[in-house]
């Protein structure tokens, strides 16, 4: 088939125009584009620059990069403070736990300090009052009277009855009737009777005394606490008595020689 060569032509025409008009506005556009993208107060270049280029201002570049210094460092300074505030934050904590610390161990201190106070203060009491019941024992035992010593006359009456009392305290049965019968029949009341006729005397140990005790029977059953001496009233009496209890049974059953 044949081509329409009227209709290629007005294709080219008109494929020519359009190029000359999609130019311009292009042009157009890029200045327009240019003009809204730098600031107001930015300078523009626009007759210099080539169609087709937008030019753009150092002033805005560093702007960008003065800004973004200033985040950097607002950014130091915030991890600085935030560290430091840490930092602070540990040291605070430490010095608490620190003074805590101290004032336990002072309470510990003080609390022992306390008890041993107290121990000293009780044995202190413990002591004195101990002390205290001490002297008044001692004061009680000074206060407390002495029993006087028994007196007895120095006489027959008085050497029978303390007789009788020291026999007592032994345990040597008799009565004072016992003792003053044998004692009236034995020497009539003298200590210092003496017998140098009988077979004792013959055989060198004579009875001598109130109850006429010899010297071996005298000293068998001497009792003590009395004298060693059987001329001695008490001595004598006591002696034959208890020689009388281990024979007779009492002196109250003697009634002659024994």
């Amino acid at each position: 088939m044949l081509k329409n060569t009227k209709n290629r032509g007005l294709s080219r025409s008109i494929n020519k125009r359009q190029k000359i008009a999609i130019a311009g506005v292009t042009t157009l556009g890029a200045a327009a584009l240019a003009i809204s993208a730098v600031p107001g107060n930015a300078t523009t270049t626009t007759a210099e620059a080539p169609a087709g280029k937008v030019a753009y201002s150092n002033e805005q570049i560093k702007d960008v990069k003065g800004s973004v210094t200033d985040q950097l460092a607002g950014e130091k300074v915030k991890a600085a403070e935030m560290a430091a505030r840490h930092k602070a934050a540990v040291a605070t904590a430490k010095h608490r736990a620190a003074v805590a610390h101290d004032k336990h161990v002072a309470a510990q201190a003080a609390a022992k300090q306390r008890a041993a106070k107290a121990a000293a203060a009780k044995k202190a009491a413990a002591e004195r009052k101990a002390q205290e019941a001490a002297s008044r024992s001692a004061k009680r035992a000074a206060v407390k009277p002495v029993a006087a010593k028994k007196s007895y006359a120095n006489n027959l009456d008085g050497w029978i009855r303390e007789a009788l009392d020291i026999m007592k305290k032994h345990d040597i049965p008799g009565t004072y009737n016992g003792l003053h019968k044998n004692i009236m029949r034995e020497s009539s009341g003298n200590p210092n009777a003496i017998n140098n006729w009988d077979i004792n005397a013959q055989n060198g140990v004579p009875s001598i005394g109130l109850l006429q005790v010899i010297k071996p029977t005298f000293d068998a059953y001497h009792v003590p606490g009395t004298a060693h001496s059987q001329y001695d009233p008490v001595a004598n009496l006591t002696a034959a008595a208890n020689y009388a209890a281990d024979r007779y049974g009492s002196i109250d059953n003697v009634n002659s020689a024994y």
